[in-house]
């Protein structure tokens, strides 16, 4: 360890009802440094975080700040050593105001305990100007977007004079331009000798971030490099024990006969004069920036918000498709983007959730064959390898990879010929990432037909046989397999063509 380490851990260890959480695992911190914290999911990452913000306590180990042994039985006594984290989903109270938020449990007072209202909202502008936001202290939580209530995050860890911030998949849900004025926050924070561990499945960001970089793998300790030491490649050995090249296993398939046909799609005021067409046992990549309507595409294919105008056809044959129901009897089945809100209901347990679709096959006569049901589930989850307790477990127990797998094994158990596929490996591990691709490969091997939406270049080109790439609501390029590239498709997603 250096001397001017601010975290020390050393030989942690965490069990959960005699299964190792974390072994052995040693980590530590240094003023002005980004430390990225890397593994698959249920590698340790959000245990290791856990003990750090005093969540759990160590069954073994020794943590020292500045070089002295500290225990945290809380996060209040985390957060009063000047420990703060931000998580990928935001914590702030939806009905209290910005300032209010910063300040929530600290509120400056005035004589007989009244809180300092404008002195509260003077502070907050002041840490939000020093972060170089623009945001009213005064503005409702609820009305923020994802990206501004992260802002509000890093400047309540600022009020508490935070010197070591964690950061859990902060950039997951924003675009480009949200995802830069981000790390200009982490820079800067970085220059004033903020210690930041920073947690992210996307590689590529690391590079532009981050100094060091620790791997867990099984709660275990692999190693810790310097970002100039390691690729994106070695990066990958050391998380799963496999290389890129095993990351997309795209299989060589014919494309056979037209199945959906899309002509001069629109809806008003989020896409127009959509058309392409899709073919048996083909994926097709649909690339472009984030709100560029190739969701709102999807949407209007799958009948959750009908297009205005234009045509769909299935095997030739013109079809109005106003509803997922309508969509799902002609074949077509559609993964959303957002699992946790629109994929899952996150209560109920794997089983209820991956027959969801076709529950109806198991009523009769009133009553619901639950054998019949929860041996369909068990036979989804184990084709999709979905690690849990057991199908009584809830949908919102299981890591993001797992979540994932169940939304595709509910959506599998309809068999379906169309399959679309928003952000289908967004916030997970690049281990579960190679098991989707793999499946997706299957799929397309057996006949599926597959559109593939990605905000992830590597992705796309990886794992489509044609891509579409969108702008502002319009198709503004098509690419073949052997004629993408990343400036292709970015110079389609980013100019008018």
């Amino acid at each position: 360890m250096t001397n001017n380490t601010i975290l020390e851990m050393e030989h942690i260890s965490k069990s959960f009802a005699g299964v190792h959480a974390l072994r052995d695992v040693s980590f530590d911190l240094r003023p002005g440094e980004v430390h990225a914290l890397l593994g698959e999911n249920g590698a340790g990452k959000s245990t290791l975080i856990k003990v750090i913000t005093g969540v759990h306590q160590p069954d073994g180990g020794e943590i020292r700040l500045y070089g002295q042994p500290v225990v945290f039985h809380n996060p209040l006594e985390s957060r009063q050593h000047g420990i703060a984290a931000i998580y990928q989903e935001p914590s702030l109270f939806p009905d209290l105001d910005i300032a209010e938020n910063i300040f929530v449990g600290r509120q400056p007072t005035r004589g007989a305990g009244q809180i300092a209202w404008g002195r509260m909202h003077q502070d907050a502008a002041a840490l939000l100007d020093s972060l170089g936001v623009e945001l009213e202290p005064k503005t409702k939580a609820r009305n923020l977007s994802v990206a501004q209530q992260q802002m509000v995050e890093i400047a309540r860890a600022l009020s508490v004079h935070a010197k070591i911030l964690i950061m859990d998949e902060p950039t997951s849900s924003l675009t480009l331009a949200e995802v830069d004025d981000l790390f200009r926050i982490v820079r800067q924070l970085r220059e004033a000798g903020t210690a930041i561990v920073f947690i992210s499945h996307r590689l590529e960001e690391l590079f532009q971030l981050a100094d060091r970089v620790t791997v867990l793998r099984d709660g275990a300790y692999v190693g810790t490099k310097t970002i100039g030491e390691v690729t994106t490649d070695s990066l990958i050995q050391m998380m799963v024990g496999r290389t890129l090249a095993d990351m997309f296993p795209k299989l060589d398939v014919e494309a056979g006969k037209v199945v959906l046909q899309v002509e001069g799609l629109s809806r008003e005021g989020l896409f127009r004069d959509v058309s392409f067409e899709l073919r048996q046992g083909e994926i097709l990549g649909m690339a472009g920036l984030v709100g560029a309507g190739r969701t709102d595409v999807a949407r209007a294919i799958f009948g959750i918000d009908p297009a205005t105008s234009g045509v769909i056809k299935i095997d030739g044959q013109p079809v109005k498709i106003t509803s997922p129901e309508q969509a799902m009897r002609l074949g077509l089945a559609y993964v959303p983007e957002d699992r946790q809100h629109h994929g899952l209901i996150l209560p109920l347990p794997i089983s209820q959730n991956i027959t969801l679709p076709i529950l109806s096959e198991f009523a009769r006569m009133g009553w619901l064959n639950g054998q019949g049901e929860q041996q369909t589930a068990r036979q989804a989850a184990t084709q999709m390898e979905v690690r849990a307790a057991g199908l009584w477990q809830k949908a919102r127990e299981l890591s993001g990879g797992n979540q994932q797998k169940v939304v595709l094994a509910k959506w599998l158990t309809t068999k379906p010929r169309i399959f679309i596929l928003d952000e289908p490996t967004r916030g997970i591990d690049v281990g579960t990432k190679a098991a989707v691709h793999g499946l997706m490969s299957q799929l397309a091997a057996q006949g599926m037909a597959i559109i593939m939406i990605s905000s992830e270049l590597p992705e796309v080109l990886g794992m489509s046989d044609r891509i579409l790439v969108m702008r502002e609501g319009r198709l503004t390029g098509e690419l073949s397999r052997a004629e993408a590239t990343q400036e292709k498709v970015m110079l389609a997603a980013t100019m008018a063509m």
